[in-house]
């Protein structure tokens, strides 16, 4: 019997069915080798569909094999393409950074919905990250001005980049420092957003190994409750919005209650509506400044 034939189609199909008899979902099996090929081939996922025919070299082959192996052993894709798409554009991540999810673009919309009709508005972004959620902003309103903060020098390491790539850098301001201990006295936003670490120990231990052992703990770890956050949000938020800012905090699907209760301790906080992801799960809690 003839040897295969390993055409970009091939390669794609023996994949997709080895990880979905893994346990994982076909369409999320298809994308990941569709990513995997792509970063070996060095080309765009959407090229591999005109390619399909195409024999990639030896030495493709060898990279696009070593990626596999490292996926099955548990490492996320986006850290090992260093990449992953958030609101329409293309964002570094490394191992120093959680990977922005879908679920988060549900905040950026609100905020912008909400900053429409606002003239150079100022907006603080909680625990940034990759900066997917200040850079989005930036990008779509392109008078705001963005102040992202993270504790983690690494994480805004990236997050600068990304904003460099993005072209938004002149109008953004990157501060190191644990929440609105890194602003300067006196700062007023028209807007906060966050998603803030909101991962109990228990809730930690139930992640995908792929999450738990590889994505940032410190990103991940809400203390004892998974609200500690959000207290210390809601206690300073006041302070920090401008009349009529408003503030927009991701959260986990089942912290709803938790943390309008969080917010309505504050006499100076009018409670909102809670958002819904494309799940239909609660997924952004939102207050206003009286």
């Amino acid at each position: 019997m003839a040897d295969p034939v390993w055409t970009i189609r091939a390669l794609l199909t023996w994949t997709t069915e080895f990880l979905t008899k893994k346990g994982a979902a076909a369409a999320t099996a298809r994308l990941e080798s569709q990513l995997l090929l792509a970063h070996a081939l060095r080309c765009k996922k959407v090229d591999l569909l005109v390619r399909y025919d195409e024999v990639p070299r030896d030495d493709q082959r060898a990279a696009f094999r070593e990626l596999f192996k490292r996926r099955l052993e548990g490492f996320p894709v986006a850290y090992l393409v260093g990449s992953r798409e958030f609101y329409l554009l293309e964002f570094e991540v490394t191992p120093a950074v959680l990977v922005p999810r879908p679920e988060t673009e549900t905040l950026v919309a609100e905020a912008l919905e909400r900053l429409k009709s606002r003239t150079t508005p100022m907006v603080l972004d909680l625990c940034t990250g990759s900066g997917c959620i200040a850079i989005s902003i930036a990008h779509q309103k392109t008078d705001a001005r963005v102040t992202a903060t993270d504790v983690s020098p690494d994480a805004l390491d990236v997050a600068k980049r990304n904003a460099r790539r993005h072209g938004v850098e002149p109008r953004m301001h990157f501060r190191q420092g644990d929440l609105f201990a890194a602003l300067p006295a006196g700062s007023l936003f028209d807007a906060i957003v966050s998603n803030p670490p909101y991962v109990t120990p228990g809730e930690l231990a139930t992640l995908a190994p792929d999450v738990r052992e590889h994505e940032p703990r410190l990103a991940l770890d809400g203390g004892p409750d998974g609200l500690a956050f959000y207290r210390r949000i809601a206690a300073e938020a006041e302070k920090y919005l401008a009349p009529g800012g408003f503030v927009l905090l991701e959260i986990g699907s089942t912290q709803e209650e938790a943390v309008k209760a969080l917010l309505a301790e504050q006499p100076g906080l009018e409670v909102g509506k809670t958002l819904k992801d494309a799940a239909g799960l609660p997924r952004v809690a939102t207050a206003k400044r009286r």
